[in-house]
């Protein structure tokens, strides 16, 4: 079975899309759709701009978005997935790729979470961290042990866990976890504390959203961040969208429910390759591939 995994933040690169555009009439029509949508010409800073243009928020998340839909829109025919899943921002990518949102509505959502995230960050100084080379309980107890907010926020394979919480809590936490053996507890140059309690506001702006947008039966199940496990509800999709924002990505636990529910072929959609290393670490055995765009397709 095929399993499509769309990438978050974090795999953006000047240049993104750009051959996209330059070969693909459709991919043209959609980037040109989203500058209209947008209000900016993104495609200026997706195509030419500096990696601390690209590192801004409201542009991440929508270029990184745009990259990985416009390049799944451009397979054609040979785009066909049996299930979906995406890190954080990609579980938007991946429910416009499935079907259940339409390229306008997931392009107005995503770049409504930018700036509400943007929002949330701005309210209180907060940070993430890496965390390499401890068990996964482990790393949660600390983090319940440490005074202010600290949390596990992305369960990314085995050994690697990325903390989320008050610059200060995130400090000690990593001290602590350093003492109890870490190889890094490294803190991340992120703008907030992302999948958190402190994304609350975010969170609260997002909803409002979310329940306002159209959701259509899915064409394949997608493994959502949340749960880890296949959903293919829309009520329920949209239930699990909202939590997002407050909650870790069980990105360890949906690549093992895939693997269970019989995926054999991993296709990263998007920028990066960031998740096909996941995916092998998780399960080694596991077959990864990029999409790649051809004319001919």
């Amino acid at each position: 079975m095929n399993a499509y995994i769309f990438p978050g933040q974090g795999a953006q690169f000047s240049g993104m899309g750009l051959d996209l555009y330059e070969n693909s009439p459709l991919a043209q029509e959609l980037f040109e759709k989203a500058n209209s949508i947008l209000g900016f010409t993104i495609t200026d800073i997706m195509f030419e701009g500096t990696a601390d243009a690209l590192k801004e928020t409201k542009v991440t998340q929508p270029a990184i978005f745009l990259h990985s839909v416009i390049l799944a829109k451009t397979l054609g025919s040979a785009f066909k997935p049996d299930m979906v899943a995406g890190h954080s921002l990609g579980e938007f990518s991946a429910l416009v790729a499935n079907g259940a949102l339409s390229f306008e509505a997931g392009l107005k959502l995503v770049s409504q979470r930018a700036l509400a995230m943007q929002k949330a960050c701005e309210l209180q100084p907060s940070t993430m961290a890496a965390v390499l080379g401890l068990e996964d309980a482990l790393v949660e107890d600390i983090c319940a042990k440490t005074t202010g907010i600290v949390v596990a926020a992305n369960y990314n394979c085995p050994g690697q866990l990325v903390i989320s919480g008050e610059i200060e809590a995130i400090n000690t936490a990593c001290e602590a976890l350093k003492e109890a053996g870490a190889r890094r507890a490294l803190v991340l140059p992120v703008g907030g504390a992302f999948h958190s309690p402190l994304m609350e506001p975010a969170r609260e702006e997002l909803a409002a959203a979310i329940e306002n947008t159209t959701f259509n039966k899915p064409n394949c199940p997608i493994y959502q961040n949340v749960t880890a496990n296949a959903v293919i509800s829309e009520a329920e999709i949209k239930a699990n969208l909202i939590k997002q924002l407050t909650a870790p990505v069980r990105w360890t636990q949906s690549v093992q429910q895939m693997i269970t529910d019989g995926a054999s072929l991993f296709t990263e959609v998007g920028p990066g390759k960031v998740l096909q290393g996941l995916v092998k670490k998780i399960n080694k055995e596991a077959q990864t591939a990029s999409a790649i765009y051809s004319s001919e397709a």
